[in-house]
């Protein structure tokens, strides 16, 4: 049973939460609808695909953020608890600093809960279509910075390689496509197209514009064409991006995904195994950044709320600075994902003990 305290605690821990994601969100969206609505209007974006970016650009800029959000909102409601001499009376009424704790775990487990169904239900399909209004509406840095990931050259299986310039995941169509089948490191043919169609009805791809060259004996045979309907044995993911796959992939989709990468090889493993792992170490990064939160705001300072939150806003981004840079070094080296993904939370727990230590003092 919660008692009055843990109510009152746990009511602003929450509220103060959600203020914050009310604050700072719309103050997002401002600021990318200053820096592309004259691409949007260049390139004649729909109001529905323009609404619909935002609703998607919400829920991707949440949870993106909710780590940085939910440390300074308890920094905030813990700092004025503080300076309104409230937790010095809680504590003097005999509760130790472990029971003043309950609350605060209470509403951690409350958003990590949250955290997680979005990760796994809700910011796939979001991140998607945050992605593809970039990619078909926005021009300059916006294209460009899809454009630079969006090369696809896979090995599809042991003795065939496609390779695409760029991949619609809307039209589940790609540009550019070509297809190498081999015979004893020997080439077979090659098929080239101008672009390659997902149709979902029938279950084949169509080719447009398509030149197919048989490499024979005695001379190679070409056939080409303006459209033609066919059936390969490589999925339709195997077609979308690096920017593209894990994140826009539900949770049990992933992990299938993941095992037939493996099986395949694939270069990209760590990028994949990065995403998978995000997913169930930012849930735990609430409760160690409460634990901070809390520690580090729960005494009254001279300076007052203003030092808090200046801690706070210097560990906040310490943490996602850590964040970064051991997600890049799993991706981009030979460091285990699993290792360099959790790290972050490691060496942040270890503070978080320390501090919780010398507050309890």
């Amino acid at each position: 049973m919660l008692k009055i305290i843990d109510k009152y605690i746990l009511k602003r821990y929450l509220g103060t939460f959600i203020v914050m994601l009310l604050m700072f969100i719309p103050i997002g969206i401002v600021i990318d609808v200053s820096e592309k609505v004259n691409r949007m209007i260049e390139n004649k974006a729909p109001f529905k695909e323009i609404a619909s970016y935002y609703l998607d650009f919400t829920i991707y800029f949440a949870n993106l953020l909710f780590p940085i959000f939910l440390f300074l909102s308890v920094i905030w409601f813990t700092s004025k608890l503080a300076n309104n001499t409230e937790i010095i009376a809680i504590l003097s009424s005999g509760i130790s600093f472990t029971r003043f704790l309950r609350p605060y775990i209470i509403g951690a487990t409350i958003v990590s809960v949250f955290a997680l169904i979005m990760s796994v239900f809700l910011v796939p399909s979001a991140s998607a279509g945050y992605k593809n209004f970039r990619y078909t509406y926005l021009i300059g840095n916006g294209q460009n910075e899809v454009r630079d990931n969006t090369d696809v050259f896979r090995q599809t299986s042991k003795d065939e390689y496609i390779f695409v310039t760029s991949f619609n995941e809307i039209t589940k169509t790609a540009f550019n496509f070509s297809m190498e089948k081999f015979d004893n490191d020997k080439l077979k043919y090659k098929l080239v197209a101008n672009r390659i169609k997902w149709d979902e009805k029938t279950k084949k791809y169509t080719l447009f514009n398509y030149t197919k060259r048989k490499v024979g004996a005695f001379g190679d045979i070409i056939e080409s064409g303006e459209k033609k309907d066919t059936v390969f044995n490589f999925d339709l993911e195997d077609l979308t991006p690096v920017v593209y796959i894990a994140e826009t992939l539900p949770l049990n989709e992933l992990h299938k995904f993941i095992d037939k990468e493996k099986s395949r090889g694939s270069s990209n493993i760590n990028v994949y195994l990065v995403v998978l792992y995000k997913k169930y170490s930012i849930p735990v990064s609430a409760f160690i950044l409460t634990i901070i939160a809390v520690s580090v705001s729960s005494m009254k300072r001279r300076g007052g709320m203003g030092t808090n939150l200046a801690i706070g806003i210097v560990l906040a981004f310490a943490f996602v600075f850590l964040d970064k840079v051991f997600g890049v070094l799993a991706e981009k080296s030979t460091a285990p994902p699993l290792l360099a993904v959790w790290t972050p939370n490691i060496v942040f727990g270890i503070l978080a003990i320390y501090l919780l230590r010398n507050a309890k003092r």
